[in-house]
């Protein structure tokens, strides 16, 4: 390993990984080389460029904590959780496609009734949600399945962005009934910006991108025998529908938030103002033998 140069370095960081014992890591060694290295070659950054680069990743990794993950926030924006989403989630036919999980999500939310109202007393335009989750094989009904919900409010916060917020809100477990059907009152979301005061803000701001994400709600359903789907229900008509920071909008996942006159709700509930209603049936993919057998 002397006299490297930028035609015969590459070889040599290559043979220092040549012996990495375990097989997945030194496949995954090698092609991070091969593409690290042909990346500098394309660009041929300057010292002061290549510095730049390193604070850029060094302020990123100083921006995580407990609450927030700049990492995962430039993953998305730069598309490649999309990707990753994609590559493990090879839908079949009639399944309801994923997209990302987003940094929302908090593990064991509160455990709720069928037509329970999970706005937590925040102000908003009324939204009632139903839907059925189904297998993709055979369209058969799935009863208790596990259905996590969870979204911003009209202001475009999560109840873990509110420090005025003492509980939670906009978040809720639910069971499919015998059916395979839910339904539960919430409030109308909103689009917001991803988190843009950090480096990956400014990133966005110097190539010309917005921060935005177009008003969505976020399901997670579970059920025995079929993988998890993590995805969303974005609002028909959303201006940020075709430049989302994050990639996750396909056309399969857009819905009419229909509105609706003061009136009798489908479950008996008197509304005395406009509401709207999203209803949606979810297909979940069966888990292969293979990997139930894991």
């Amino acid at each position: 390993m002397r006299d490297l140069n930028e035609n015969n370095i590459i070889e040599a960081v290559l043979e220092q990984v040549r012996d990495t014992p375990d097989p997945r890591l030194k496949q995954i060694m090698a092609s991070l080389v091969r593409h690290l290295h042909g990346f500098v070659r394309d660009v041929e950054p300057t010292f002061e460029e290549w510095n730049r680069a390193i604070v850029f990743l060094t302020r990123t990794g100083q921006m995580c904590s407990d609450t927030r993950q700049e990492f995962i926030l430039l993953s998305d924006t730069l598309g490649v959780s999309m990707l990753v989403d994609a590559l493990n989630h090879r839908m079949p036919e009639g399944a309801t496609p994923t997209t990302v999980l987003g940094p929302f999500y908090v593990a064991n939310a509160p455990e709720m009734a069928l037509g329970a109202d999970i706005s937590g007393g925040l102000a908003g335009e009324p939204l009632y949600v139903e839907g059925s989750v189904a297998s993709a094989a055979g369209r058969d009904r799935l009863a208790g399945a596990i259905v996590d919900i969870w979204h911003s409010d009209s202001e475009g916060y999560y109840d873990v962005q509110r420090p005025d917020l003492d509980h939670s809100a906009l978040r809720g477990r639910f069971l499919t009934d015998a059916d395979g059907r839910f339904r539960f009152w919430s409030i109308m979301p909103s689009s917001y910006p991803v988190p843009n005061d950090g480096p990956v803000g400014r990133m966005l701001a110097a190539t010309g991108r917005h921060p935005y994400r177009p008003a969505h709600v976020h399901f997670m359903i579970s059920a025995d025998g079929h993988e998890t789907l993590v995805t969303h229900v974005f609002v028909a008509g959303d201006p940020y529908l075709d430049s989302d920071a994050v990639f996750g909008v396909k056309d399969a996942l857009i819905r009419e938030y229909a509105p609706e006159p003061p009136g009798m709700a489908p479950d008996g509930k008197t509304m005395r103002e406009p509401w709207r209603r999203l209803s949606y049936d979810f297909a979940l993919k069966p888990r292969s033998p293979a990997r139930a057998a894991r």
